[in-house]
């Protein structure tokens, strides 16, 4: 009981991190490429079922046809909120070439309810597929230590990066095309 509650106060306590600027808070890279296959869980969709193919998708389901950028978000994370806008004009630049993938885990962190997730998409216009998982397993397998998370998945459905704190388009973009180029 208390390591999975210690877990989610270091994630809320990271999540609520930002620079002294003001901007978003930006760790950096955590890993570049583990080649391990990305594990699988189930996601329910927000929005997106028609890019994914349902409303009820499995990662395993998605990988092996296209590079999969997946982002651990939550709709109270004000981090996840700046990165919002840069992940989707970075969707509209490489959704023929990526499947970018929102995953709200604020049911896990104590920052939001699914209702404060749908409402940021909502309110922020953002148009990429979004769900939530109910498997809080995920956070342990992607060794999410701060919100947001993101991992680059590659075509073959193996892990090229992974980046915690919030993205910026220009770093989407090279950690794309350094993933797509591999």
């Amino acid at each position: 009981m208390l390591i999975p509650l210690a877990l989610v106060l270091t994630v809320a306590a990271i999540a609520c991190g930002s620079s002294s600027s003001g901007g978003p808070s930006s760790f950096g890279d955590i890993s570049s490429g583990s080649g391990d296959l990305a594990p699988d869980f189930s996601i329910t969709m927000y929005q997106g079922q028609d890019v994914v193919g349902g409303q009820e998708v499995s990662l395993s389901s998605l990988t092996g046809q296209k590079p999969i950028v997946l982002n651990f978000w939550a709709g109270l994370c004000p981090p996840c909120r700046a990165e919002m806008p840069d992940l989707q004009e970075f969707n509209e630049k490489f959704q023929d070439r990526t499947l970018l993938l929102g995953i709200d885990i604020g049911q896990f962190t104590g920052l939001g309810t699914q209702k404060d997730a749908q409402d940021l998409l909502d309110e922020l216009g953002v148009t990429y597929p979004a769900g939530f998982t109910t498997e809080g397993n995920v956070i342990k397998d992607y060794q999410v230590l701060g919100m947001p998370t993101t991992i680059f998945i590659d075509a073959e459905g193996k892990i090229f990066n992974k980046w915690t704190g919030a993205l910026n388009l220009s770093v989407l973009e090279e950690k794309t095309l350094e993933m797509l180029n591999q």
